[in-house]
């Protein structure tokens, strides 16, 4: 079988599918996914669509933390080892805890930094200090991911800041949360805190459960458009334990309540005694990560989420429109049959654009394969909206993308990121792709 019959099969699959289990109340459909684990047994108590590749958003800082944790079991770091902040790691986009390039974290307050913050710009500091890079140190984090049987996962960056590239499964995040647990007792713990004081500014913790439900001890909150809201949540009580992940919810409110009736459904089901079942075993360790300290340049995300979208989201009515649309976009899709990505996927994800130099924020709502359609999606577009886009200018930008040439479609001249989010939400009621540049 050829690549473009390989294709064909691959996008009809994509488009004709029916997800493998119902969605329940507040969650996406094409998001889903959830899996209840009896942390003593090893026993699978609930499943939906566990094995289906999904974006795990900040679940992926599990890893972080977890390479973090394994540097310092092995005294390879201390808690106070300074670790620094550079431009890079600065830079990242929010959420943040806001320090400078130049200044230091401490590791153990880095570890605090991302289970209550959730802060990208530490998660990017710890993994250039472990791993050289960020792109580095993602490596390091899918090969550990391996060595604990996370197969089905993938690691773009320390963060889950959106990317492709950066994939898992609800399977593949309770083993993680289970390993956690069991490898490193005494720093999960850390995964119980309510909130934190650095630097005089007291952080409060995003998990609520941890917060508000008897039992629970951890672990970790994940969002982005991308994603949905996602929740890895560990729980034990009177000898009972579980835990379970949800992906997908179409809020944090909604994911919070689902998981929450998972855990009060399951946790009476779940063993009181340890048994000798498929639980996370000491598996042997992942070559030990280099303690450099240096910079690394952004990568630059927005042109393939950007074809993603305009090739895949129309949803082409026949064969030969979605052959032309995989052909003219061959960029890297994890898990071809999760193709179908929702219009709002990216609405409200702040890219940065470094080829814009002026200062403000834009829109953008598809990349096309020449410019004539560009111009024409955004009189389109104009047309649809017409009051919201006047103190805008259109724009077609030209890029390359695996070879191919490729012309941005952008409205510029927004005032405020706000004013940039209004438009993306008013343009995918009129099924318009949209997400926001910040240039």
């Amino acid at each position: 079988m050829n690549y473009k019959k390989i294709m064909v099969f691959l996008i009809i699959l994509a488009f004709s599918c029916s997800w493998t289990q119902a969605a329940p109340k507040g969650t996406h459909p094409d998001k889903y996914a959830a899996i209840v684990i009896d942390a003593n047994t090893g026993k699978t108590l609930f499943r939906a669509n566990e094995t289906a590749k999904r974006y795990p958003a900040s679940l992926t800082k599990m890893m972080t933390l977890y390479l973090l944790f394994e540097a310092m079991k092995e005294r390879r770091i201390t808690p106070n080892t300074p670790i620094p902040i550079s431009t890079y790691a600065a830079e990242r986009p929010p959420t943040k805890i806001g320090l400078k390039a130049g200044q230091t974290i401490s590791a153990e307050a880095a570890a605090k930094a991302l289970i209550t913050k959730s802060a990208n710009d530490v998660a990017a500091a710890i993994g250039e200090y472990l791993g050289g890079s960020e792109k580095k140190f993602a490596k390091l984090m899918t090969t550990k991911a391996h060595k604990l049987g996370m197969m089905n996962t993938k690691f773009a960056n320390a963060s889950g800041l959106p990317d492709v590239n950066n994939y898992s499964t609800a399977k593949d995040m309770a083993t993680l949360s289970l390993a956690l647990r069991k490898n490193f007792p005494q720093q999960y713990k850390l995964f119980k805190m309510k909130s934190f004081v650095f630097r005089g500014q007291t952080i409060n913790s995003h998990n609520r459960l941890v917060q508000t439900m008897k039992g629970v001890d951890g672990i970790k909150t994940g969002y982005t458009q991308m994603s949905g809201s996602n929740l890895a949540t560990s729980m034990q009580i009177d000898g009972h334990s579980i835990v379970a992940v949800v992906m997908g919810g179409k809020s944090s409110t909604e994911r919070d309540i689902h998981m929450a009736n998972l855990l009060n459904k399951y946790l009476p089901k779940s063993s009181r005694f340890q048994t000798n079942g498929h639980l996370i075993a000491s598996l042997p360790t992942a070559a030990e990560a280099p303690i450099p300290a240096s910079k690394t340049s952004p990568t630059n995300l927005e042109d393939n989420i950007s074809v993603l979208l305009t090739a895949l989201t129309s949803q082409p009515n026949d064969a030969n429109t979605a052959i032309a649309a995989v052909n003219q976009a061959i960029i890297p899709i994890p898990n071809p049959h999760k193709v179908k990505l929702s219009q709002a996927d990216q609405a409200d994800s702040v890219m940065r654009d470094s080829s814009l130099t002026n200062g403000g924020w834009a829109i953008q709502i598809g990349s096309l394969p020449n410019e004539e359609n560009a111009n024409s999606l955004l009189a389109k577009a104009k047309n649809s909206v017409p009051s919201l886009l006047k103190n805008t200018s259109s724009s077609t930008q030209l890029f390359e993308k695996n070879g191919r040439r490729y012309y941005r479609a952008r409205f510029v001249g927004f005032q405020s990121r706000k004013a940039a989010l209004d438009a993306c939400s008013t343009l995918k009621k009129e099924n318009f792709n949209c997400y926001t540049v910040v240039y």
